[in-house]
């Protein structure tokens, strides 16, 4: 089994080994599929044993889907933008703040290990890069967190209703990454639901004080 996580060098590259497989086409290992428009490649250890240490993500959105809340358990990210505009969106464990950064082609987003983030387009279409620092990255999916937490712990912790959260969680049914399921864009207009979710998004935004910005330098759409 390869290395994962950073290591100083290529140890499993010998010189009486020979040259080690050093291609391979993304588009031959798909991470998720919505459909597609908004699907996800791979490409880790698994498919390139000698990149010990790093990993990549080919990444399509379109208008409407998101790439859904989560976080790395065993590796940082970075975000580049090839393609359209992206909003990705960080919760800061230790200031307890929301951080929007509106970021176009060739701009950075870097995300740290175990940081609470997702992603949305800003434009039609989006295609970013997503690098990581460990060649067998782990992910854990906020649909998942929400669809296993039995309804009573909500209501225990927070003091939410358990039947309306068990309602309101219902149409989780299994790991979302790309979001919204289809089962929930048919009962609305994608062309226009997704407008009045970024107004209200921007209201509280507003309303809370939290600051959009590039480079910790804000700025307003």
């Amino acid at each position: 089994m390869a290395k994962s996580g950073f290591v100083p060098d290529n140890t499993n590259i010998k010189k009486t080994s020979g040259t080690p497989n050093l291609f391979f086409d993304s588009r031959d290992n798909v991470f998720f599929e919505r459909d597609p428009d908004n699907i996800a490649y791979e490409v880790t250890s698994t498919q390139l044993p000698a990149m010990v240490g790093g990993a990549f993500v080919d990444l399509y959105l379109t208008k409407g889907h998101i790439r859904e809340p989560h976080w790395h358990p065993n590796a940082w990210e970075l975000d580049v933008v090839v393609s359209g505009e992206a909003i990705i969106s960080i919760v800061d464990p230790d200031t307890k703040k929301l951080h929007n950064y509106r970021a176009k082609p060739g701009q950075v987003v870097f995300i740290p290990m175990a940081w609470w983030h997702w992603i949305r387009p800003a434009t039609e279409k989006l295609h970013l890069h997503l690098f990581f620092n460990n060649d067998q990255f782990e992910t854990a999916e906020g649909s998942d967190t929400l669809r296993l937490t039995p309804p009573e712990v909500f209501e225990l912790s927070y003091g939410i209703d358990s039947k309306k959260i068990a309602d309101a969680l219902s149409p989780i049914k299994e790991s979302v990454v790309i979001g919204p399921p289809a089962q929930t864009r048919k009962h609305s207009n994608p062309n226009t639901n997704h407008l009045k979710q970024e107004s209200d998004q921007m209201k509280n935004w507003k309303n809370e004080g939290i600051s959009i910005n590039i480079n910790d330098k804000p700025i307003l759409f």
